[in-house]
């Protein structure tokens, strides 16, 4: 049995049964109504994650791995409201491995989008602005931090080099609008995007697997990220004051709503602009990411956690002549669950166990951009 990645074991069906090596992305004993303990888990590849639950002896097992760390895995699939998660049978901690293989991560050139990302701020024609954005590519410290960091944790771009990948675009999407309506400043809109998700540099971990920081878990990327602009406009001498009210607006404005964590509305034409290219970019990326996941002839897909509903095919529906057998998956509230090969030969030879107790989860994905 061939170790399978997460976007296979999502296409198996009921009680098929798999064999895979993931990383633990998050781990909990919880308890049934019946008052018998059971395991949750969360596992991971660079090709997504998967929930996953043990329902039997599991006391002595779960004590040998802890989160981020990486096991070999085999059970039998199980559905549970249209969407594929494991049951585990067996769980043994793995060799050492090199972390970036269970990490998703863009397709795209790092140094490419870094590069894309300069030649934009050189085209900015306020001195302001454009200094307070080359103080931030040209800080080393942060700029490895960008080149890494994911841009969400599952809703969109939620792999290494995310953010970059999702500024890029939205520059590309803001030199079009800004065409479009010439009464905008550019130059403000353009720097709204580059900084409105500065601060996940700091919000996500992304070392060994993704994850908040304590400090993101507290304050979250808009106010991180407005400390990191106020505190790079104080580097700036005579850096004009009601420029930087403007900045600091588009940042605490972008998500659009006090519902999805705007301390503020947006109330200039930028700020505006900014937060529906967001929603914009954030959404198509989720449906790209759902639908590059779709096999050629499947005419739905599995549900988009972004828009909370499964997908059409459209290619496929077109191609098949809209002869379509049975009917769309239904709607419905769900929780959304959140390899790499392992070689020649089975993944286990042996099990072990060991004694340790841990219950550790990761914090669970805010419903935000």
């Amino acid at each position: 049995m061939k170790s399978a990645f997460v976007a296979e074991l999502r296409k198996l069906q009921k009680e098929q049964r798999f064999e895979s090596r993931l990383l633990v992305c998050e781990k909990e004993t919880r308890t049934a109504k019946s008052g018998k303990p059971w395991l949750r888990l969360s596992l991971g590849d660079r090709t997504g994650r998967i929930e996953a639950r043990m329902w039997d002896n599991f006391a002595e097992i779960e004590k040998t791995f802890v989160c981020n760390d990486v096991v070999d895995v085999r059970g039998r699939v199980d559905v549970y409201q249209d969407e594929a998660q494991l049951i585990v049978e067996q769980i043994l901690l793995a060799p050492k491995a090199a972390l970036d293989d269970f990490l998703p991560h863009t397709k795209h050139d790092i140094e490419q989008l870094y590069a894309q990302l300069r030649g934009e701020i050189s085209t900015i024609r306020n001195p302001w602005l454009r200094r307070l954005l080359i103080s931030f590519v040209d800080d080393p410290e942060l700029a490895v931090k960008l080149k890494r960091a994911p841009a969400a944790m599952t809703m969109h771009h939620a792999y290494l080099g995310g953010l970059l990948e999702h500024i890029v675009s939205l520059c590309g999407l803001a030199q079009r609008v800004a065409q479009h309506y010439p009464e905008v400043d550019s130059d403000l809109l353009l720097t709204g995007i580059v900084l409105h998700d500065i601060g996940k540099t700091e919000e996500l971990c992304y070392s060994r697997a993704i994850s908040y920081t304590t400090e993101g878990q507290l304050l979250g990327h808009i106010v991180i990220g407005l400390r990191m602009v106020q505190e790079k406009i104080a580097e700036i001498p005579d850096f004009p004051r009601s420029l930087a009210v403007l900045v600091e607006h588009l940042i605490v404005s972008h998500h659009g709503s006090y519902e999805f964590g705007s301390p503020k509305l947006p109330v200039v034409r930028e700020a505006v602009l900014l937060n529906h290219l967001d929603d914009l970019d954030s959404k198509m990326a989720a449906m790209r990411e759902t639908l590059g996941h779709a096999q050629a002839e499947e005419l739905w897909t599995e549900r988009n956690a972004a828009l909370r509903r499964n997908l059409l095919n459209s290619e496929a529906y077109i191609r098949s002549g809209g002869a379509v057998e049975g009917s769309a998956p239904i709607a419905r509230p769900a929780a959304s669950p959140e390899t790499s090969d392992a070689g020649a030969g089975t993944l286990f030879g042996r099990m072990s166990t060991a004694a340790t107790t841990t219950t550790t989860i990761a914090p669970a994905e805010r419903n935000k951009r």
